[in-house]
């Protein structure tokens, strides 16, 4: 490679064409011979005319100039010219290249193998040997191996970025001690993060020779959780950016889709690290389907927060009085309320106290219970971390060694205080504001809440510290103190209408949300209790993009290694020990790197930068030059002018948008079933002769009259109006784009169903959804919800036609549709269950249902099927497959619906009996 300034030339042989230029200058230039002159008299009479239109004798000079620059950038173009490429070291001894493989390389990790390849490509040339060093926290050899360096080409293209932060060997030197006689040259592609053991490697490599380090080409976000009493994340960035953060979860339907959007907070800089604390301020019911957040646009492992039960809803147990049997009665006691505030937010276990324990709640609600005796086990429970929460009432201020009763946040006075009573000279208080910095901050007492009577606390120091709420006359009304890991929350009222109207206000369900939400549900790790679990099996995993990963070989984690972070036996991901599921995430704080002694090269230099392209486009533009240069000396001005207002009054090029399909028109205003066009142009003849022949079944035994099949061009047309598309699958047709998988998550969402139709049902039959590569590949990006086979009791057997079996041209082949949901039942005297309230978004199998129903020009069956009569019986069940599928898709479950018409029919005779 020639290297001149910042411009270097690939082929730079190519360059001595140049010298040809002063020589094409002469021949150009050089003048035809002179004329003989030969006096001839009628030249007399020519004397005096003007020749309008003259021809030159010579090209005129700018012409010629025009010419030469055209020769110069072609000569150029073809010597490989590129803008600041990658200057060759120059070194002659081994290379190192280090690569950065934790979670924050993978956003640039395409860019940063090809940067390796690139230097590792170079040293094969120059027959240097090689080493690479993949930083990513796994064991290495001893020593570093070094090897000719085209031989490290297979590892450096198998390599993945892991789920854990980067991770250098403990020892430089020894991992260095192998290193071949010369100066050693390292290529450091860096994440840009301080890491443990990078300065020690720095150090080390610079003093055996030059350290070029490659920074990231785009800024570094990472996502973290914060739990407390609120739980929140934090948005740590290495720009001012603002992403909005993505809570991903199941929907009511089971599909896992983005479910809220958060909005990052105000930015927090220090050394060149900004940080925006955002909060979950979501409902509880949303918020306890989440099961990951996401910044928006990221795709690695630190852009994850796998939602635990730090942020899922709580374990309550409630001891108490059992509820009066006797009818109206329930309102009276305590655990009603209880059971009403609670129930929509957790998951609740009543009980006496012992069988409570026994459950390993997070949050054991007493009403009005004093003298215990589990009272051991539950001091024992609270100090390990669990919440309790007490309610006073009748039985406690009556008791006479109240004063003297364990796990209570404040001293109490017997007895308890009447305030608005017949015999009291006061009346009922209401609740004074909330402190700003409190549990129940934000919240508002309305004015009608009062407290009629209340158990008094004893006058303290440190009681206004432990009064989370008060009364108007500032007495206590909910006291909490620690104790232990845990804490004890008493509420001076009763947990019913006895002593005042909190428990049938709203505030109480929100006090009561808040303080659950307080509670902790981590797991000790220095608890010694038999609920503890000493060890964490892996049950979903994250790899360094992100996405979920089987945790298949992984070894259970001890407690005391899920405080660390991340590292390559524990990646990133949820653990499990009985009920309990605990989130191990790659995000936290950024530490940004510093690199003395090294060459950084500019962040987001675009090295080697081809100019080929740009130097034919400028030859090509000079020639266009020429042409109307040429034109104006040989016609005129004038012809030359046209030429060029031609060329300005050129129409712009068409939009890159594609025109709608007009075909969809039709959609909005009759019934169209429709097909993926694939690009083999036999199969989607097929598909839509396949739907042609449906559509005329259809037409002919049923009251649906579809029109002509669509075409869908998935990158293009829109599916809004359509509620059947047949996608056949080949394995030579390219993924649609990611807005085409936008609009088809969105179609089935909205009721659609797409019917996929591996057609290898001839060869192996589909075994299952994942079975195919091709249909894996073009169906991962759907939101697909779990998948299995056709149940005999489902709807699509019985939607039209009596159903056993679901042929087309191939038989014997299981087709898959939304898995039921866990628990459904028919119901009495009903031969099938309500297996789900909508249709299933897809249906796959590989039985070329197309190739069965296809028919040519004349309506005749266009591919055979078996032999004789039983081809055709096969036929004729396919035939009515689609007739089931398509009045499956148009009326839903209808026939399941039928359950309900005997319990309507006896509510309207019953209305009618008793008349109006």
């Amino acid at each position: 490679m020639l290297i001149l300034g910042p411009i270097g030339f690939a082929a730079p042989w190519v360059l001595t064409a140049l010298i040809a230029l002063p020589v094409l200058w002469v021949i150009l230039r050089a003048l035809p011979p002179a004329p003989r002159l030969v006096d001839f008299p009628g030249v007399a009479l020519l004397r005096g005319l003007v020749d309008r239109v003259p021809i030159a004798r010579r090209t005129p000079w700018w012409l010629l100039l025009l010419r030469l620059a055209a020769v110069a950038a072609l000569i150029l173009a073809f010597a490989g010219p590129s803008w600041k490429p990658a200057v060759p070291s120059g070194q002659d001894g081994p290379l190192l290249v280090v690569l950065d493989a934790g979670w924050s390389a993978a956003p640039d990790w395409p860019a940063r193998l090809t940067r390796a390849e690139a230097a590792l490509n170079d040293a094969a040339a120059q027959g240097r040997p090689a080493a690479l060093l993949l930083a990513d926290g796994r064991d290495v050899p001893a020593a570093l191996p070094f090897a000719p360096a085209d031989t490290l080409l297979a590892s450096l293209r198998a390599a993945q970025p892991v789920s854990w932060g980067t991770g250098l060997p403990e020892d430089p030197a020894a991992a260095l001690a192998s290193v071949p006689e010369g100066q050693l040259a390292t290529l450091w592609i860096s994440d840009g993060l301080d890491h443990p053991n990078r300065a020690a490697w720095l150090s080390a490599l610079a003093d055996r020779g030059p350290v070029t380090v490659v920074p990231p080409a785009r800024a570094l976000r990472s996502l973290s959780l914060h739990g407390g009493d609120t739980p929140s994340l934090t948005l740590t960035m290495t720009d001012d950016a603002a992403p909005a953060i993505l809570a991903i979860g199941p929907d009511p339907q089971g599909v896992e889709r983005e479910l809220a959007r958060l909005t990052p907070g105000d930015a927090a800089n220090a050394a060149g690290i900004a940080s925006r604390p955002t909060a979950i301020d979501l409902p509880p019911e949303l918020r306890n389907r989440i099961t990951r957040f996401q910044i928006e646009g990221e795709a690695h492992a630190g852009a994850v927060v796998l939602a635990d039960d730090r942020v899922k809803r709580r374990k309550v147990g409630l001891v108490g009085e059992a509820d009066r049997q006797a009818e109206g009665q329930e309102l009276l006691s305590q655990l009603h309320y209880l059971r009403r505030a609670l129930t929509p937010t957790t998951d609740l276990v009543e009980g006496g106290l012992g069988d409570v324990l026994d459950t390993a709640p997070d949050v054991i609600v007493l009403a009005d219970q004093v003298d215990l005796a589990e009272a051991d086990d539950l001091s024992s429970w609270v100090d390990d971390g669990g919440l309790l929460i007490r309610f006073a009432g009748p039985r406690m201020a009556a008791f006479e060694e109240l004063q003297t009763e364990p796990l209570v946040p404040v001293a109490l006075r017997q007895g308890g205080r009447d305030i608005g009573g017949a015999l009291s000279w006061g009346d009922p208080r209401g609740i004074a504001p909330f402190a700003a910095d409190g549990v129940f901050a934000g919240l508002t007492a309305p004015g009608d809440v009062a407290i009629r009577a209340q158990l008094m606390a004893q006058p303290a120091p440190d009681l206004a510290g432990k009064t989370l709420a008060a009364l108007s006359d500032n007495t206590p009304l909910v006291t909490r103190d620690r104790v232990g890991q845990g804490q004890v929350v008493l509420f001076h009222v009763t947990a019913n209408a006895e002593w005042s109207n909190l428990p049938i206000s709203g505030l109480f369900v929100e006090m009561l949300n808040r303080l659950v939400q307080t509670a902790r549900v981590a797991p000790s790790e220095e608890g010694t209790d038999d609920r503890d679990q000493p060890f964490w099996t892996p049950e979903t995993v994250l790899d360094g993009f992100g996405r979920a990963a089987p945790a298949d070989g992984l070894a259970p984690v001890a407690a005391a290694d899920l405080a660390l972070d991340p590292g390559p036996d524990r990646p990133a991901g949820i653990y499990a020990a009985g009920d309990r599921r605990v989130a191990l995430n790659a995000g936290g704080p950024l530490v940004l790197a510093d690199w003395p002694g090294a060459t950084v090269e500019a962040s987001g230099a675009a090295a080697g930068q081809d100019l080929r392209g740009p130097l034919l486009a400028l030859a090509a533009l000079i020639l266009a030059l020429d042409a109307l240069g040429s034109a104006m000396i040989a016609r005129g001005g004038r012809v030359a002018a046209a030429l060029l207002l031609a060329l300005l009054v050129q129409p712009a090029p068409p939009a890159m948008a594609q025109d709608p399909n007009p075909e969809l028109a039709r959609a909005a205003n009759e019934v169209v079933l429709a097909y993926v066009i694939t690009g083999d142009e036999r199969i989607d003849e097929t598909s839509r002769d396949g739907l042609r022949g449906l559509s005329m079944l259809l037409a002919s035994r049923t009251s649906v009259e579809p029109g002509d099949p669509v075409a869908i061009d998935l990158d293009a047309d829109d599916l809004s109006v359509l509620t059947f598309l047949y996608w056949p699958i080949t394995d030579t047709q390219a993924p649609p784009s990611p807005q085409a998988y936008v609009r088809l998550n969105h179609f089935m969402r909205s009721g659609g169903m797409i019917l996929f139709d591996t057609r290898d049902g001839d060869v192996a039959g589909v075994g299952g959804p994942d079975m195919s590569q091709a249909l894996q590949a073009l169906a991962s990006p759907l939101e697909i919800p779990p998948l299995s086979p056709v149940p005999e009791d489902h709807v699509l057997t019985r939607s039209f036609y009596l159903l056993g079996d679901f042929p087309g041209r191939w038989q014997g082949n299981p087709v898959w549709l939304e898995a039921p949901p866990a628990g459904a039942e028919a119901a009495e005297g009903v031969p099938f269950r309500q297996l789900n309230d909508g249709v299933s978004p897809v249906v796959i199998g590989g039985n070329s249902w197309a190739e069965a129903w296809a028919v040519d020009e004349n309506g005749y069956p266009a591919f055979p099927i078996g032999r004789g009569w039983e081809g055709e019986a096969q036929r004729e069940m396919a035939y009515r497959f689609g007739v089931n599928l398509i009045m499956y898709v148009l009326t839903g479950n209808y026939k399941s619906d039928q359950v309900h018409v005997p319990a309507l029919l006896d509510r309207m005779r019953t209305e009618e009996t008793l008349g109006p």
